[in-house]
């Protein structure tokens, strides 16, 4: 039997440990990717892509094999990131057209606001895609979220990711620019660490790469590397450009070494939503990207739609490699993050993110809300899903399969306001990530239960919407 003493000082040591983890008030660098799929990196298994730099974050760090993006397409997921709430809350229902009315509302508080009420200096470099009428004062931009400093885009790299002429710098377009648009996103992340590093600040960095979403370009000495493999030259062309990412992951990575920061930065590198492929989007010839086991791809509540790759390195507290088959969400980063820089979370609104602190420190991750994701416009029948364990339910809904218009419009925003769920289909991911097998029949039991909890999240959230009025 334990002694008092003995119970006493584990206590203590327990305690320390896990308050010096929680207040490690770490560097953030957040590396999220466009339309990158589940099988596109080595480290995920993917033939012939190679990705030396992430396989070694891997094998360095921490490797998710269940992570999610908050949504299967892009606007919206990155809504879900910056607030830890599931994006139809934030009114982000599809992605972005440029002079839309819909944005991320000045209402929302995001995770650079937070963390800059703290004392962090706040960066953003790449896509932005949350606002439809970009660098205008008449829908909040990246400034109004939160972030110092900015490089960004509305949408994507124009007129594709080789010499990108779409930049704008606080403000200011800055014209044509040399270069790749993942490697011209990485070196202005890298100068504002460095500068920011040099005053003493703790940083929080955002680098939202386009790649590998169309137009795809890349670099002519790695598509050399890809035409042997590859079976064509667009093909080619997409493996190159999964591996420029890779590249440009090296710099930054490379960069906080010679800045003698990288032991304190905790770098997050996961992708929006699953891959773009060439079974929708063949007028775009070079989406070759890789859901690898998983069914579906973008645009899918299917796994192969939401499930992404997930990569956390941080030397100083994690010192070796680890697969980790716990579930996580880009909702989940606002409230990890939160807690390791000791800063409250937002009161007054609905959070559905979890801290996944406990995760870090080997410990079970205790999910008060079950992952939930819902998108109107999906690619096929099912349009709401819900995580919960190891089960996943996924539900139908009783509008049509296809919504009238190329986004959201008084129509659709009629459907995502009113729809009722109706058919479910039940999947268990431990045995079935392929979801293969719908065992709604065989377990009527769980079945009821799981629907009647989805159904609740999914009127909730639907009434919690904003409604965009359209001219």
């Amino acid at each position: 039997m334990l002694s008092k003493k003995l119970v006493l000082s584990m206590i203590f040591v327990a305690m320390f440990l896990g308050a010096s983890f929680a207040s490690a008030s770490p560097n953030f660098l957040l590396i999220l990717c466009d339309d990158l799929g589940y099988g596109d990196l080595g480290c995920y298994g993917h033939p012939h892509i190679k990705t030396p730099h992430l396989d070694k974050m891997a094998n360095e760090g921490l490797f998710f094999i269940d992570c999610y993006a908050s949504a299967p397409v892009c606007s919206s997921s990155r809504a879900g990131l910056m607030t830890g709430r599931t994006p139809n809350r934030t009114g982000v229902y599809d992605w972005i057209p440029n002079n839309h009315v819909a944005h991320l509302r000045k209402s929302e508080t995001t995770i650079a606001s937070l963390l800059k009420k703290k004392g962090y200096a706040t960066a953003h470099s790449g896509k932005w895609h949350l606002n439809g009428k970009f660098n205008s004062k008449v829908q909040p931009q990246p400034h109004d979220h939160g972030f110092d400093h900015w490089l960004a885009t509305q949408n994507n790299a124009s007129p594709s990711h080789a010499n990108p002429v779409n930049y704008v710098l606080n403000g200011e377009p800055v014209g044509p620019k040399e270069g790749y648009s993942c490697q011209i996103a990485a070196e202005e992340a890298l100068r504002w660490m460095k500068q920011v590093s040099g005053e003493g600040k703790p940083f929080f960095m955002n680098v939202w790469l386009h790649e590998p979403h169309e137009p795809v370009a890349s670099p002519e000495d790695l598509v050399a590397e890809y035409r042997s493999v590859a079976r064509d030259e667009n093909e080619a062309q997409y493996f190159a450009n999964v591996a420029n990412v890779d590249r440009a992951v090296g710099q930054l990575l490379n960069g906080l070494k010679d800045m003698g920061i990288d032991e304190d930065t905790l770098v997050f590198f996961t992708s929006d939503n699953g891959p773009e492929t060439l079974n929708r989007y063949r007028g775009a010839k070079r989406s070759y990207g890789s859901p690898g086991p998983l069914r579906g791809m973008k645009l899918h509540v299917y796994e192969g739609g939401i499930r992404v790759p997930g990569i956390l390195r941080w030397p100083a507290k994690i010192k070796k490699g680890r697969r980790v088959a716990t579930p996580i969400s880009g909702v989940d980063i606002l409230p990890t993050f939160c807690e390791l820089a000791d800063v409250s979370l937002p009161t007054g609104k609905p959070l559905d993110g979890t801290s996944f602190l406990p995760v870090l420190e080997k410990q079970n991750l205790n999910r008060d809300v079950p992952l939930f994701w819902a998108y109107y416009r999906t690619l096929g029948l099912p349009k709401v899903a819900m995580r919960d364990g190891d089960w996943k339910l996924v539900a139908h809904w009783d509008g049509p399969e296809k919504p009238l218009g190329g986004n959201v419009n008084s129509q659709s925003m009629h459907l995502i306001k009113n729809a009722r769920l109706t058919h479910f289909e039940l999947y268990n991911l431990k045995n079935d990530k392929e979801e293969t097998t719908d065992l709604a029949k065989k377990d009527p039991k769980r079945l009821k239960a799981l629907s009647q909890a989805l159904t609740k999240k999914f009127i909730e959230v639907q009434k919690e919407g904003p409604v965009w009025e359209f001219e």
